[in-house]
């Protein structure tokens, strides 16, 4: 029960990143460039594997959920975060808080099931590439991916709800630029045990086990390539990983350092310039990691052109 000289808090104010005033404008104009670039690269990766045939494979279903994925995960964050570093006042109330947080676990833990399964269609087309139109199969290129959006629309539901029968009544400054769970958990003013255990069991499901899986997957097509070394088939399974890879490494490697590997001396100022690279940083390179190393893409974006300039002229 709440006592009577208790007030529930109705919005959160957050205190956004660590950046001097002085700076403020200056920090506005990037990270708005950022989130430009982000949703100007992920469109195009999604139109481009849309309008090629070419790109109608497996790898490439994946690669449009994840930049659709990566587009709405920085979307959740980055508007908020321009609005509040051109507000007085930058506040978000508690629905809005709420709705931040699903669609932040959701679109953030979509990505990392989709990149286990672009995972596994790297694996299968290097080590069984006879039987890799029979084994991917368009039903079951559909089923993963549903599968992942299924996963991750329950997982987010879960902490969401969890998070929902919290009740705060004391401070409400958030010491971050987006609600982030473990900033709220401390703001809560009961009991918070069944949360924490949630976040860690599931943390451990929804992150560690893809992590694995990836792992699994590259340990066996290094063995399978060692079983017939060749620089042909090196250089064919650099080419075809060397993207996926990329962001793999950037996406688990932030994540990881923040929510697994926490310091001693556990800064804020560490954790949210970390959250932004997870938030911010990461959804814009993904564009340019398969844009810049991939030839199919590149190849797509030169057809695509060309038609179009065939279209304009005609």
């Amino acid at each position: 029960m709440i006592g009577k000289n208790q007030t529930v808090i109705s919005e959160f104010v957050l205190l956004g990143l660590p950046i001097d005033p002085d700076q403020r404008d200056l920090f506005y104009a990037l990270f708005l460039v950022v989130y430009v670039t982000t949703i100007v690269g992920n469109l195009l990766i999604i139109v481009l594997i849309r309008l090629d045939s070419h790109l109608h494979t497996p790898m490439y279903l994946f690669l449009s959920n994840l930049s659709f994925s990566d587009l709405c995960f920085s979307s959740v964050t980055m508007p908020k975060l321009l609005q509040n570093m051109q507000s007085q006042v930058p506040s978000i109330p508690y629905a809005g808080c709420l709705t931040q947080i699903y669609f932040f676990l959701f679109f953030g833990d979509l990505g990392s099931f989709l990149l286990v399964a672009m995972a596994y269609d790297r694996y299968v087309a290097i080590c069984f590439p006879l039987h890799y139109t029979t084994i991917m199969s368009p039903k079951l290129c559909v089923f993963l991916v549903v599968l992942s959006w299924v996963l991750t629309m329950f997982h987010a539901m879960l902490h969401t709800l969890l998070m929902a029968r919290l009740w705060f009544c004391a401070d409400n400054t958030i010491p971050h630029f987006f609600c982030d769970m473990s900033a709220l958990l401390k703001l809560a003013c009961s009991d918070t045990q069944v949360n924490e255990l949630v976040i860690f069991i599931m943390g451990g499901l929804v992150l560690v086990i893809p992590f694995l899986l990836i792992i699994m997957s590259y340990a066996q097509i290094v063995s399978s390539i060692l079983k017939v070394p060749s620089a042909r088939g090196i250089r064919k399974a650099c080419s075809t990983c060397g993207s996926h890879l990329s962001v793999v490494s950037l996406f688990y490697g932030t994540v990881i350092g923040l929510y697994l590997c926490p310091s001693t001396n556990n800064s804020t100022v560490k954790e949210t310039v970390m959250a932004a690279m997870y938030t911010v940083v990461t959804p814009m390179l993904n564009p340019f990691i398969y844009s810049l190393r991939n030839r199919d893409m590149k190849g797509a974006l030169g057809r695509v052109f060309c038609r179009m300039k065939i279209t304009f002229f005609v």
